[in-house]
């Protein structure tokens, strides 16, 4: 590492529409994996964690260290998800 550059981060807030809640709620009372939420969640942490990488390059970033995930309910129904991490610049060696 050649420089610490400080904490950075990604956030994003999702709901699922109405439509989405039924099949949702369907699909739990089936038991088993619940693909609609799964979905939801993946798609909620690929954009914090793309808002990250974005934060990081804004700060002059080649590398985030100690990255995590993070997320809240808002609202019912209504969910917070935060990526964050160290911003850093390294270096190859040799």
């Amino acid at each position: 590492m050649t420089q610490h550059l400080g904490i950075i981060r990604g956030i994003t807030v999702r709901s699922r529409g109405v439509g989405g809640n039924i099949m949702g709620g369907l699909q739990s009372m089936m038991g088993g994996k619940n693909s609609i939420y799964t979905e939801l969640c993946e798609t909620a942490r690929e954009e914090a964690y793309e808002l990250m990488v974005q934060h990081a390059q804004q700060h002059g970033a080649n590398a985030v260290i100690n990255m995590r995930y993070d997320a809240n309910e808002v609202l019912q129904g209504i969910t917070e998800v935060l990526a964050y991490g160290t911003a850093v610049v390294v270096e190859k060696i040799g």
